[in-house]
């Protein structure tokens, strides 16, 4: 039960009221506080998020019936494309690392801000410029694009829609991504709390570690890809055009490379917070800390391996073909080993049900779907016959949303308190969580059954047989939107008027709860110094980090 507290005394000095400098909006889109540029990438990310929803219900209302409904075939493409592009490049590869790893990484270390400050700021202004171009691309040239979020050669060449500047911004926006993995990488090289060794770092952090490595290596691939794109297009090099002598199939090897391992950008940290929360709510150490810690490195590593799986259908040797699906099985490893270990943390464990943990098992239910589902199409027959349809739009969404996406919402719920220093009511909250499972499986599972019928993925149309399925999918969209709504008003309200929040009020042992919430400009009021490892829930933060002597 979280417990409550009066109005904190160093609130006035906190990041939020920091006293000095610059003031007003200046002093926000000027700031290097690594937990401001978190709150300025969150209202962001949200705000995008909101406009990618409003697409996708357009969409799922666009196949409610067989036929036109509101808008034409075009339109329909342009519609799936920038609800793409936005939910991917802006939402959810961004998400947990922009957001919780800028507020929360040097907080678990013991650091007082990120590496380099500066840097961090020019990731999130990279970010908003990428994003200003990608509106921009829906308003100026052709039109807005309609190659859909993967740019696919030769159709993205010869398109006269507005592709170039999209790609462009996904090109700046690659950037954004870069220098945020180059700034967690050092900052956790460097910048750990005295007495703080590799197997004392919170898994959060291990799984921040492991994601930055993949966007430090295997962002700038596709931001060459791009890069030749938007050459194809303007001095048509022949590169991936077979008018021209080019090979489409190399654009297609090039853009997996990256988006494969994009895929785990955006799980790994969505785990580690998984990872967070469960030992908290169970009162108990984590089963397997270093299975969980070595597993994230694992998932990176094969991550890079098993891009060949989305080209079965393309065209490649037979030997390609069981290498890729073998690497495509071996990687379910470590996400199992993962699964495997937060199971046991819960055994014997005394369990608070709290929000965040209850989404945590959402999230649990959910990816194990879609890992599951992925595991399908890593087999060579299976991968044959759904490739290309509804049951690949059905798997990616129980990942990337399920998986992801209601990482982001635990975490957000976890570390509300510490980021506003405000406690939220639980009760819409587990209302909220009941309506978006249920909107959820309503919209994402008959897509599986759809697909598994032969229902093609990214059609205006579709043939009557498949029209019950559409429907439920629909009215799940508008469930969905429901939850949502109903979680988003609850913590707008908490944040300006719920009340305060004690330093802990989960009962957490690692290094954030060991500071003022919401936390005082450089973090900590003493160095804090780390005297055993995290999760010690013997006694409350004993061994945990030495006291701040206040």
């Amino acid at each position: 039960m979280a417990r409550t507290a009066a109005p904190p005394a160093p609130l006035a000095c906190s990041y939020l009221h920091p006293g000095g400098g610059r003031g007003g909006l200046l002093g926000w889109v000027l700031t290097t506080d690594h937990k401001r540029i978190a709150l300025l990438y969150l209202y962001s990310i949200l705000g995008f998020v909101a406009v990618g929803v409003a697409l996708g219900l357009l969409m799922r209302l666009e196949l409610i019936a067989p036929g036109r409904t509101i808008v034409g075939a075009s339109t329909y493409n342009a519609l799936f494309t920038l609800h793409g592009v936005i939910m991917i490049f802006l939402f959810i590869i961004p998400g947990i690392p922009a957001i919780f790893g800028n507020f929360i990484l040097p907080l678990q270390i013991g650091a007082r801000d990120v590496a380099f400050p500066r840097l961090n700021l020019l990731s999130w202004h990279c970010y908003i410029a990428g994003a200003i171009l990608a509106v921009t691309a829906l308003f100026t040239g052709g039109g807005p694009p309609d190659t859909g979020w993967t740019f696919y050669a030769p159709y993205s060449i010869r398109t006269t829609t507005n592709v170039t500047l999209a790609v462009f911004a996904a090109f700046v926006l690659g950037f954004s991504s870069i220098l945020t993995g180059l700034n967690f990488i050092v900052t956790i090289h460097r910048l750990r709390a005295r007495g703080m060794g590799w197997f004392r770092l919170p898994l959060f952090v291990w799984s921040l570690y492991s994601t930055a490595w993949i966007q430090l290596l295997a962002t700038p691939i596709l931001a060459i890809t791009l890069l030749l794109v938007m050459m194809e297009r303007l001095f048509g090099l022949g590169l991936f055009d077979p008018a021209r002598g080019g090979d489409p199939l190399l654009y297609q090897h090039l853009f997996w490379i990256y988006s494969h391992p994009a895929v785990y950008i955006m799980i790994l940290p969505a785990m580690g917070v998984v990872s967070e929360i469960l030992p908290t709510f169970a009162r108990r150490t984590i089963f397997g800390y270093k299975a969980i810690a070595f597993s994230s490195m694992a998932i990176a590593l094969f991550g890079y391996l098993v891009w060949g799986h989305h080209m079965f259908t393309s065209g490649m040797s037979d030997t390609s073909r069981w290498i890729f699906s073998l690497l495509t099985f071996l990687v379910a490893i470590p996400s199992a080993v993962k699964v495997f270990n937060w199971t046991a943390t819960l055994y014997k464990g005394s369990i608070d049900a709290s929000p965040p943990l209850l989404f945590v098992f959402a999230f649990v239910f959910l990816f194990m779907i879609g890992g599951l589902t992925g595991l399908m199409q890593g087999a060579l027959s299976v991968n044959v016959h759904v490739h290309d349809t509804a049951f690949v739009v059905g798997h990616f969404h129980y990942v990337m949303f399920g998986g992801a996406g209601f990482g982001l919402m635990a975490a957000l719920l976890y570390w509300f308190p510490k980021i506003f220093g405000r406690l939220y009511p639980r009760r819409p909250v587990y209302i909220a969580l009941g309506v978006l499972f249920a909107g959820f499986n309503l919209l994402y599972f008959p897509m599986l059954v759809l697909g598994w019928m032969g229902q093609p993925r990214r059609y205006y149309d579709y043939l009557p047989q498949f029209q019950t399925g559409h429907l439920i999918s629909t009215i799940g969209s508008w469930v969905l939107l429901v939850g949502l709504l109903i979680l988003t008003v609850t913590l707008m309200r908490a944040a300006r008027r719920g009340p305060w929040a004690p330093p802990d009020p989960w009962g957490g042992t690692t290094l954030e709860w060991r500071t003022a919430s919401p936390p005082p400009v450089e973090n900590f009021a003493v160095e804090p110094a780390v005297t055993g490892r995290p999760y010690d829930y013997g006694a409350l933060g004993r061994g945990a980090a030495a006291p701040e002597g206040r």
